[in-house]
Parts: structure tokens; sequence; C-alpha cells
């Protein structure tokens, strides 16, 4: 009910209330003008008392609000002069009536709130309304994150974490594995091969040559001008030494490759071992590649690559909100529909939820109830006297009016009563 409602049911109460105390004079005025003669009597002892139980009634209720007539009659104002009081009693009331937790838990047990977000959940409106909300939100939170701080927080995020990051350790770990078993020689079978069809082709032939010729014409001119007067040119020398070149670096390769106990197999197995183990147990060399790892943190790229990423994020996640069939949108929902039907397919899950609930609420209901309480008892102490006095009366004033009402006529019963013990024992 509004207040203005409260306000006006108060008022005719009131009114009424104050009628019947002056019907009640008025009845008393006549039968005294009849000098109590007969039948007069009865109703003069009705209305003398029916006013002394209004008035007397009137009286009480008023002392509850405020000094009656404005006189500062002892125990009177009860409610302002106690309000302190008032304030902490009720804060106490409603914290161990209402907040108990064993209360609270009860109420969790039989509102069985697993079962009910998963049946809410199962409505397809209710997921889609879900992902409508969680949108929203997003874009909302979208406005207000600082772009800079993120970044900053990101970048230094990933700093942290590589700065602990054992990166020696874990090359060395990874080398460890991919060396065992001899499979790195398969590496260099395959590096081998390549390496041998790459010096067959004609045109890397032709570049050595030119190489050859270019690099012999620039160190030692002399001797491949005087190669003219032996009848040999620059050129055919070249080509004829990188011919001889591809040969013999052909033969070799392919002596590497088909002996498994070459010496260049053997040395090539004792220089990972020993990168490897350098890697794991060298603190000068561990130490040198952590010092360039925190180099290569340092540099001003790797803050443009996170900054790019975050830019990249929002600029994508700002689209797809904007879009009708946003691709979040559909994840939230497809997601709120896999949640209400793992939910209500399986018994332990939804028990698992309100257990848990249970349990966060056992922990968190003493500090909730003395929050409560204390909220309601500052609340109230922190109302003005005539705020206070207003809103209660207006919450149970014309219930009180009832009580005016009803001393007038008990009153007047009463009053009738007397008369008539004191007429016929008199």
């Amino acid at each position: 009910m509004a207040t203005q409602d409260k306000a006006l049911a108060l008022r005719k109460m009131k009114w009424f209330a104050a009628g019947l105390l002056v019907a009640a004079a008025a009845i008393f005025a006549l039968a005294k003008s009849h000098h109590d003669a007969g039948p007069w009597a009865w109703v003069s002892a009705f209305a003398e008392a029916a006013m002394v139980g209004a008035l007397a009634d009137w009286f009480a209720i008023v002392a509850l609000f405020r000094h009656p007539l404005g006189l500062p009659i002892p125990h009177t104002a009860i409610l302002p002069a106690n309000k302190a009081r008032v304030a902490d009693n009720l804060a106490e009331f409603v914290r161990d009536k209402f907040l108990g937790t064993d209360a609270l838990v009860a109420r969790v047990n039989a509102f069985d709130p697993a079962s009910r977000l998963a049946a809410w959940l199962a409505e397809p409106a209710n997921a889609a309304l879900l992902a409508t909300k969680a949108v929203a939100a997003a874009g909302q939170m979208l406005e207000f994150i600082d772009d800079e701080r993120v970044k900053t927080m990101l970048h230094e995020a990933l700093r942290r974490r590589a700065e602990q990051f054992d990166l020696a350790g874990a090359v060395g770990g990874m080398l460890s594995t991919l060396t065992a078993d001899k499979r790195h020689q398969l590496i260099l079978d395959e590096s081998l091969r390549e390496l041998a069809k790459w010096l067959d082709r004609e045109e890397v032939q032709a570049l050595l040559a030119a190489k050859i010729i270019d690099v012999a014409g620039e160190e030692y001119p002399k001797l491949i001008g005087m190669l003219g007067f032996v009848g040999l040119s620059a050129e055919d020398l070249g080509n004829k030494f990188a011919g001889g070149l591809v040969l013999g670096a052909n033969k070799w390769l392919h002596d590497i490759a088909d002996d498994p106990e070459h010496e260049r197999r053997q040395a090539f197995d004792s220089k990972v071992e020993a990168f490897i183990e350098r890697l794991k147990s060298d603190p000068a060399f561990r130490s040198r590649i952590d010092q360039h790892k925190r180099e290569w943190l340092e540099r001003p790229e790797l803050r443009a690559y996170v900054n790019g990423l975050w830019d990249e994020f929002k600029d994508w996640l700002r689209r797809d909100l904007a879009q009708p069939d946003s691709t979040l949108h559909a994840k939230v929902a497809g997601a709120s529909a896999s949640f209400a039907a793992a939910l209500g397919d399986d018994p332990a899950l939804r028990e698992s939820i309100n257990d848990h609930m249970r349990d966060a609420l056992k922990s968190l209901a003493p500090e909730l109830r003395d929050g409560i309480a204390k909220h309601i008892a500052a609340t109230v102490r922190n109302w003005d006297d005539a705020t206070f006095v207003r809103d209660v009366e207006l919450s149970i004033g014309r219930d009180l009016q009832f009580i005016r009402v009803n001393g007038t006529l008990v009153g007047g019963a009463v009053g009738v009563i007397i008369h008539a013990v004191t007429t016929f024992l008199v």
C-alpha cells in the first residue's frame, strides 16, 4: 500500500474512533438531561464508561508516538524516546528470526536452486535472454576498460611468466627427447640428401663458378690476368673448379650418409650432446641464455606485439557484438543450453551445486546476519524522530485505532455490567 493510501486509511480510522467518543458524550449528555430516570440510568452508565474507555485508549495510543496534547507527561512519546533501543531490538529480531543459518540453509534445501536453474536455462528463450544480457554487459564493459592499463598488465604478466620460465632447461629437455634413439641422425641424413641435391643443380654450379671467378678477380687480379698467357680463361677455370668442388663435396656427403660410424657423424653426436649438457648444467651458458631472454623481453617489438594483440581482440569483439548473429551471443546461448542439459541429466551435479551453495551460505551467514542487523539498527537510529514516528504510525496506526473503537464499546459494556451489579446488590 502506498504511503498516501496508508495516511488516508489512518485518518479515516481516527475520525471513526473520535466519532464514537463524540457519540458516547452526546448519549451521556442526553441521559443526564433525563436525570438518569428509569432506563436512562442504564444508558448513562454505558455512555460514561464508553467515554472513559475511549479516552484511556486514546491516551495510550497517542503516548506511543508523541506527548498527548503536547504535555511532557512522563512515559509518553515512547517510540521516539526509545528509538535506539527499538532499533537494536528490531535488528536483533530480524537477525535471529529471519537470518539464522539453519533457517537459510533450510530455505536453500526447499528451493533446490540447481534444479530451478536447470529448468530455467532449459527454456531457449531464457538461454537467449542470458546470452543477450551477457553480450550487453560485455559491450558496456568495453567502454570502461582502460586500454593502456590492460596492455601494461598483459605485457607485465607475459614478462613475469617468461622471466620465471627456465628457457635453457626447457630447450635442453626438448632436445634430449628429440635426440633419443639417435633421432637427430635422421635430421642429419635428410639434411645431407637435400644438400647433395642442391649441389647437383646446374644453376648452383654456375652460381659457384661465378662466385669463384668474382672472388678470384678481386683477390688475385694478377693471377687471373696471367691465365690468358697460358691459354686458360677465368670462366673455364671457375667452371672446372666448381665441378671439382661439387664432385668432391658430393662424395664427402655420400660417405657420411652411407657410414653410420663416420667420424663426422660422431662429431655431430658429440656436439649435440655437449650442447644439451651445457643447456642443462653449465651455469654460465644458462645465464647467457637467460640474459638474452631478458633482453628480448625488454625489446619494444614485444610491447608492440602485445598491444597489437589486445587492439585486434577488442576490435573483433566490438564488431562481433554489433552483429545480429553475434558469435559470442551464440556461444553463450549454446553453453547455457548445454549446461542446463548437463544439470538436468546429472543428479550428482545438481546435488554438488546445492552442496556448494549451502557451504558458501554457512560460511557467509554469520557475517551476512551481523552486517544486515547493523545496517537496520544504524538506519533506524539515523532517522529523525518525526520520520520514525510517522513511518511506524502509518504502518500500524490504523490497527491501533481499532483499540480505541474496542475501548469505547467494551468500556460501555463494562459500565452497564457495573451498573447492573450495583443496582441489584444495593
